[in-house]
């Protein structure tokens, strides 16, 4: 939607304040938005970009009520409300997320003030979201009070168009939430949380993939993780999809990852042969690819276990485009590189979204600036008001990799959080290893947020664990911030088909579709009993879906120096509530009703 057709809309309805002319120096007056104490680590300075340079700016604003959004997803989120399972349309989504006549108003008497052409301007998500193409690096410096320049990655080489700070001018900073792309160096390629894959002969003896007793888990599964092992472990293997028309699973893919379409046909050959039919589609967002000759194994991984638990729900990949570097001297002079942004910006405009979506991506939280993570994060909630069920690994690193110093010119030792596995409107799954009984896997992310205070929905559950804690650890996490992982399932020794190839791989890369497509399968139950999907899910977890949930109790998640923090009963920070089991979350979820 152009910037112009929602002016002249809500124009109509201005609070009559005064709005600052576009000759007045008030534009000249900043306030600083953000700006990093340091240069991030691993990157740095390359040169001044060439004097042609465009980039294209995305612009978040403040809603109108920034409460009635978050207080509308928590209303149709919780199971003892009135309102469960009452979700939004993009419209209802849309209007809520609006910003005040006023904002609207001001940014365009700022953007005049700066020669900005409005027919370059659009908007999207009710206006809540601006987006000027093209824009002169000079003219966006002088919007910004930035300095935008090219940043190398020390590891990856990957060249960036990034300022280490910005500032906006003081009538309007409240205004704004954040400004994209500012001060996030987090490259795409950091975003992925590595899993550790060896293309090697698997560890034991498989046990026969398509018979299975119900309720026996093969021996080999202490070993090597197949979808048998999932399926008797997690208790699905009774289940067969009936919703398959309207239920589906969303998995996304960043860095130029491609699911190939013959691995899934191997993968499934050997590991479930009863689903040797298992087929994906592909929504190419932002450019995105889809070059089977170049599968990567996050999104081999994604998809195959993805279908294996949930065969015959259709499954959808989003390749996302974004990550290829900018080059200085290449005929494209714009460069946005946010593929985040690019994907939630398609997604909240579509009619129709999958109920549930896997990610396998995410970034140490200090790297993302606050501004950026809060408004990402919003975006977030405006997808679970869709009725939409988010699942992101909660990492790889335990309670902080390497030294864990800070990067806001302290250099203090402290855990360190990861995002987007820290928003408070997202389920974040841990990981765990073994059966009979499960532990937690020693990778598994988990902490506590600098960013997000502690949700509501969680507050009794992490005080008990922080009572049981009595102050271990006082000073290298944050207390009151949010709490994650919220569930886990198996992580370690996955057995894939890569390049044709059967081999090993681990991570929450591992457990978060494997979660993702316990979830779809309930999704599919409610579905199938003319209930609405399960949407935003932590409410739910915390309450009455808990008894559901198979506690972990040993196990921990060192890093940074430490043992981390322990597995016990009830919620932990390694494996949150612990994990799932079908039968039981259905027995539930089949006592719930819509509409209460």
């Amino acid at each position: 939607m152009y910037w112009l057709s929602v002016l002249s809309i809500l124009t109509a309805l201005s609070s009559g304040l005064a709005i600052p002319s576009a000759s007045e120096s008030i534009w000249n007056d900043f306030r600083v938005k953000h700006a990093w104490a340091t240069l991030p680590k691993k990157w740095n300075w390359l040169n001044y970009p060439p004097a042609n340079t465009t980039i294209d700016l995305r612009i978040a604003l403040k809603s109108r009520d920034d409460g009635a959004l978050i207080d509308e997803l928590y209303q149709i989120s919780d199971p003892n409300h009135p309102k469960y399972g009452a979700h939004l349309s993009k419209e209802e989504v849309a209007k809520l997320a609006a910003p005040h006549p006023y904002t609207l108003e001001l940014v365009k008497s700022w953007l005049d003030y700066h020669g900005v052409n409005l027919a370059a301007v659009s908007t999207t998500h009710g206006g809540n979201w601006l987006t000027i193409l093209k824009i002169p690096l000079d003219r966006a410096n002088a919007l910004l009070g930035a300095s935008y320049q090219l940043y190398r990655n020390e590891e990856t080489n990957e060249i960036v168009l990034r300022t280490i700070g910005y500032s906006l001018p003081t009538a309007l900073s409240e205004h704004v939430e954040t400004v994209a792309p500012t001060t996030y160096f987090g490259s795409p390629r950091a975003l992925q949380q590595t899993p550790q894959l060896h293309l090697t002969p698997p560890k034991g003896n498989l046990e026969p993939q398509n018979v299975l007793a119900y309720g026996s888990t093969p021996a080999s599964c202490s070993n090597t993780i197949t979808p048998t092992c999932l399926r008797a472990l997690y208790n699905t293997l009774a289940y067969v999809p009936s919703a398959t028309e309207s239920n589906q699973l969303g998995i996304t893919g960043y860095l130029d990852q491609f699911a190939s379409y013959q691995d899934l046909t191997e993968f499934m050959l050997q590991f479930r042969p009863d689903a040797v039919r298992a087929n994906f589609t592909v929504e190419q967002v932002n450019g995105g690819g889809n070059n089977q000759s170049n599968p990567g194994y996050e999104a081999d991984l994604d998809v195959q276990y993805g279908g294996a638990m949930t065969f015959p729900t259709p499954n959808i990949f989003y390749s996302t485009g974004g990550s290829p570097p900018f080059i200085p001297d290449s005929n494209t002079t714009s460069n946005t590189n946010e593929p985040y942004l690019n994907w939630l910006n398609f997604i909240l405009e579509q009619e129709t979204i999958p109920q549930t979506i896997s990610t396998s991506y995410g970034d140490d939280e200090q790297t993302v600036p606050p501004d950026y993570a809060r408004s990402v994060c919003g975006l977030f909630a405006m997808v679970g008001l869709r009725g939409v069920s988010l699942l992101f690994g909660s990492g790889d690193n335990g309670v902080g990799a390497g030294s864990c110093l800070t990067n806001d010119g302290t250099n203090r030792t402290q855990f360190i959080p990861s995002f987007p596995a820290s928003c408070p409107f997202v389920t974040t799954v841990g990981g765990t290893t073994g059966v009979g009984p499960e532990i937690a896997a020693n990778l598994s992310g988990g902490g506590f947020s600098n960013y997000f205070p502690r949700p509501r929905y969680q507050e009794s559950a992490v005080s008990s664990y922080l009572a049981h804690i009595s102050g271990k650890y006082a000073g290298l996490f944050n207390p009151r911030g949010r709490a994650y992982p919220d569930i886990s399932a198996q992580a370690l020794n996955f057995q894939i088909v890569f390049n044709g190839q059967v081999g090993g791989i681990s991570g929450t890369s591992c457990s978060t579709p494997t979660a993702a497509g316990i979830i779809s399968l309930l999704n599919d139950f409610r579905i199938s009993q003319c209930q609405p999907p399960l949407g935003f899910l932590n409410p739910l977890l915390y309450s009455s879906a808990s008894k559901g949930i198979n506690a972990i109790t040993s196990g921990s998640n060192p890093g940074c120096g430490t043992q981390g923090f322990s597995a016990m009963a009830g919620w932990n920070p390694v494996t949150g509530l612990g994990t799932p089991d079908f039968l039981r979350l259905k027995g539930i979820l089949s006592r719930l009703r819509y509409g209460w």
